[in-house]
């Protein structure tokens, strides 16, 4: 089983660099950032993980520059977001940052999206939070068409781009894309129409839970099994064993959000799951 990273990189912590040098020199298999643009100040909606929010939170790095660091020193690192707000960009924009990094880094992205929590934050952006679901496929649906090999056009409920010439690609097609967010219907429905597997928070509950996934990827008529990759996880031995019984081939450990001897730290406690 691989064994990838995350962390809250902000402007107090080990820098992307550093970072992404030690990762692929120990054996790490990879390295996946969040984002937030902004956490407002003042917020009606609870953060999920408790409050006070923890100060990380508003002082995050660009995850794309970031990684784009991470990848020019490095060469078998993955490098992956954890999750991209994709409500809150121009989705031509994104798709050619995503692209750039994904061609410069010889396709060893992975494109981890989610619905957010934020409805402040989100509304600065002019999300309206109740079709947040239906905007974030719509425009992986847009990205998608300025992906393809050939010029394609896309009209959809939100958006739409002319059939265009759009490069770099990405090095092998669409990266692959894996959904976060709590395990339910309307959750694995979306990721059987349109990703690749889901990013289950933590990794709880799995053993009820990837059955339900794998269910519904079949009746929705896809190939294989979904990607499950359990994200921001405590490891323990157990803990880890129990992801192999299930079958899944990849974890994301949670590093904390720290300066440099932290981090590096905690990453000779991790080398024991490698």
């Amino acid at each position: 089983m691989r064994i990838a990273t995350t962390i809250f990189l902000t402007d107090e912590t080990i820098r992307p660099d550093r970072l992404a040098r030690e990762l692929e020199q120990r054996g790490f298999a990879g390295l996946y950032l969040p984002e937030h643009t902004h956490i407002p100040a003042s917020r009606d909606t609870p953060a999920p993980m408790g409050e006070p929010l923890p100060r990380e939170y508003g002082r995050t790095l660009d995850p794309f520059i970031a990684l784009g660091q991470a990848a020019a020193v490095t060469e078998r690192l993955a490098l992956g977001t954890g999750i991209t707000l994709v409500t809150q960009h121009d989705p031509v924009v994104l798709a050619k940052q995503i692209a750039t990094l994904d061609h410069l880094s010889g396709g060893r992205f992975t494109f981890g999206i989610g619905y957010g929590w934020n409805v402040e934050e989100a509304a600065d952006h002019g999300v309206e939070w109740s079709t947040r679901r239906e905007l974030t496929r719509d425009r992986v649906a847009l990205m998608r068409a300025l992906w393809a090999e050939e010029p394609t056009a896309y009209k959809g409920e939100f958006g739409s781009v002319r059939a265009s010439l759009a490069y770099p690609k990405p090095a092998h097609g669409a990266p692959r894309t894996l959904i976060g967010g709590a395990a339910g219907p309307k959750l694995f429905g979306q990721i059987a129409e349109y990703a690749d597997g889901w990013l289950p928070i933590g990794g709880r509950g799995l053993t009820e839970t990837v059955p339900v996934l794998r269910q519904a990827w079949a009746a929705a008529g896809r190939a294989g099994e979904p990607v499950v990759v359990p994200y921001a996880v405590r490891p323990t031995p157990g803990k880890l064993a129990h992801y192999r019984e299930l079958g899944l081939q990849e974890v994301v450990l949670q590093l904390p959000p720290a300066a440099e001897a932290e981090v590096l730290r905690t990453l000779d406690d991790f080398a024991q799951y490698l």
